[in-house]
């Protein structure tokens, strides 16, 4: 039996390499206009002159929320100090009233225990709700000051532009 010649071996190619040479596409090359060039220059900087102005206004935001949340956060305390106080007062002339009360000898006289207590109490409540009104107001002046200056700040800033 004739033997058949032998033939050389083809080059082993790897698979990868395969792949990645079907997407080789000479193409031809072309200089990119300067009109072109310097739109693109431009655009770059402009994106970059508005990101800039968006991450001042972002922080600028983030600060003023923050500090809005602490004037309010000071401001309930206060408050809420305040209207212990007012409780604490309140409680103390209802437990002195009732003291004097186990005093009186006469109808009479715990009626008109009763209503100088009364009296009192009103007079009291009266200025307690006025200051309680005061310290609100101002509260609410203090946490809106931060809002009202970035307010101002940013139509300053356009006025400018």
């Amino acid at each position: 039996m004739p033997t058949q010649p032998k033939t050389a071996k083809p080059a082993k190619v790897e698979p990868a390499a395969v792949a990645f040479e079907a997407f080789n596409v000479n193409m031809p090359t072309a200089e990119v206009p300067a009109v072109f060039r310097e739109f693109a220059e431009k655009s770059i900087a402009q994106a970059r002159d508005t990101y800039a102005r968006m991450k001042t206004a972002a922080e600028d935001a983030t600060d003023m929320v923050e500090d809005t949340y602490e004037s309010a956060r000071e401001g309930i305390f206060a408050i809420g100090v305040k209207t212990l106080d007012a409780a604490k007062e309140n409680s103390d002339a209802s437990f002195a009233f009732a003291r004097d009360l186990f005093g009186v000898k006469t109808l009479a006289e715990m009626i008109e225990l009763q209503t100088a207590f009364a009296r009192k109490q009103f007079d009291a409540f009266g200025a307690q709700m006025k200051d309680l009104q005061e310290l609100t107001q101002k509260c609410v002046t203090d946490a809106a000051k931060p809002v009202t200056s970035q307010v101002e700040k940013t139509f300053k800033e356009v006025k400018v532009a």
